[in-house]
């Protein structure tokens, strides 16, 4: 392949007490792809943001082809040649895909008053289209565009720059179709035919072998492995092995005693939803976590939105408290008692440019309201000064726009909004997404707390996290309910049956 096209040596990163990268190596080669694996916390992120430019290490050095480089803003990487397209690319949909390819580049000029020429846009993505045959209508507006093909404007967006000559793609499969994500690997593969070097990072770990070359695993803020896809296919390599590696540490807290599980607050009976999923069972206690793992397209999504109301199920049963129930708008879901912390926080879970004093006493206004007309000003605040403490959020100021947050304390708004409605059924969906290490064990801290009062279900496509916050685990494979054939799934066992619909090894 020639010489690297990127090299990191002994690169570290400190946040306070943590230690998030430790001495980290790491080289790519020109049209590599590269998968970068780990589970969330292992540092990965970080990594990233450092290459990225969106942060700056500790102590280390970064050398682009050939030349040290020293990061201090996103711009300085893009000069350097890397660009990144974020799992959650931020595109504009009222605006057409050319114009999202070219916002803040339309013209030569840095005056705001410069002439944009419509002819040479269109010049510069008819280029663009000639390198990378990409089937997509520019012209039409982005919000009308399918997944795929949003993601498909961003990576243009990314490397219409002149120079590019790395490419990080954060999770870029995580809201695709199976056919879609074909789609999306056809453009990699054009990419890695023009030398572009593509760092991929990814938790569905069947994609290495489907598109990577080779991968790198993360653990600890380490990199403690690295190995072309084809020797870990002959050796018979594990990647969940590598990735779990030792018991991940004191981030989960203990697990309930099977003794104490108390009574059955839902209880799902044959639940299926057209294309979504299909007779699924199961129950919910107070006392306990259930986890319920899959990958994407597995239907769990679909499944913890049907049970909220936001797509009620076509057919099967919902009890709560043993009481049938139709829930048919999520208000309704609310009411009965159900609380959903949504897998897009950003789009489902929080109004954006609204503070916390506006998004935590959402999902109960009635509480926040005492009973009347109008809020209890004085009092909602000490509620959500209170809740927002438990959280942990930081800094901790209460009309800061949820926008001006990072996403882990999106995060800790959103569940500060799920502890203030008082539920006795909470869903968390992919709850520790973007959220780093230490906010991680609050979390599962806050979630084994309402346990004790309140039927808690995980839903997540993270197998280790599932397996280690959860007392009960089952899996969804392609919208079907699996079940382990030993009655109790081992850590490699839950990870198969999401991969592969099997319920042991």
């Amino acid at each position: 392949m020639g010489a690297p096209v990127l090299i990191a040596s002994d690169v570290c990163k400190r946040f306070g007490p943590v230690q998030a990268l430790r001495n980290v190596d790491f080289r790519l080669e020109p049209g590599e792809v590269h998968a970068l694996l780990g589970i969330n916390g292992a540092g990965k992120s970080t990594f990233i943001k450092i290459l990225s430019g969106a942060l700056q290490k500790d102590s280390g050095t970064i050398r682009i082809g050939g030349e040290d480089v020293h990061f201090r803003a996103p711009e300085d990487a893009i000069r350097a040649g890397i660009a990144t397209v974020q799992q959650h690319p931020e595109l504009v949909p009222d605006m057409s895909g050319l114009d999202n390819i070219f916002l803040g580049r339309e013209t030569a000029s840095r005056s705001l008053m410069g002439r944009i020429d419509r002819e040479a846009l269109e010049a510069r993505a008819d280029a663009l289209l000639a390198r990378f045959a990409v089937p997509i209508d520019l012209s039409q507006e982005v919000g009308q565009m399918s997944a795929v093909e949003r993601e498909a404007v961003a990576i243009l967006q990314a490397i219409a720059v002149d120079g590019i000559r790395v490419l990080i793609l954060d999770e870029p499969t995580s809201t695709l179709t199976d056919v879609e994500r074909e789609d999306l690997f056809a453009l990699m593969n054009q990419l890695r035919a023009q030398g572009i070097a593509i760092i991929y990072i990814t938790h569905q770990l069947e994609e290495v072998f489907a598109i990577a070359d080779s991968f790198s695993v993360f653990r600890g803020g380490a990199c403690v492995a690295r190995m072309s896809v084809d020797e870990a296919r002959s050796s018979g390599v594990s990647l969940a092995d590598l990735m779990l590696g030792e018991a991940v540490g004191d981030i989960f807290p203990k697990k309930a005693d099977p003794d104490a599980r108390g009574d059955v607050f839902l209880e799902v009976r044959d639940l299926s939803l057209t294309h979504g999923f299909e007779n699924v069972s199961f129950t919910a206690h107070r006392g306990e976590i259930l986890g319920l793992f899959g990958l994407v397209g597995s239907g769990c999504d679909e499944l913890a939105k049907s049970i909220f109301g936001v797509d009620p199920p076509d057919q099967g049963e919902i009890l709560i408290h043993g009481r049938p129930v139709s829930l048919r708008k999520p208000r309704e879901a609310l009411d009965a008692g159900i609380f959903l912390v949504p897998g897009d926080r950003r789009t489902e879970g929080l109004a954006l440019s609204r503070h916390s004093l506006f998004n935590v006493p959402m999902a109960n206004l009635r509480r926040a309201a005492g009973g009347r007309w109008g809020l209890k000003s004085r009092q909602l605040r000490s509620d959500i000064q209170r809740l927002t403490d438990q959280v942990a959020l930081h800094p901790p100021h209460l009309n800061t726009p949820a926008s001006g947050f990072s996403g882990g304390n999106q995060q800790k708004i959103v569940l500060a909004k799920g502890l203030y409605s008082e539920a006795d059924i909470y869903i968390f969906v992919e709850p520790t997404v973007g959220v780093d290490i230490g906010a991680r064990a609050k979390i599962y801290g806050l979630m084994r707390d309402l346990s004790e009062r309140a039927a808690v279900i995980v839903v997540s496509s993270d197998c280790d996290e599932v397996h280690g916050v959860a007392d009960r685990t089952i899996a969804l494979h392609k919208g079907r309910h699996v079940e382990p054939e030993s009655g109790v799934f081992s850590r490699d066992d839950l990870l198969m049956a999401g991969i592969m619909g099997k319920g042991s090894l």
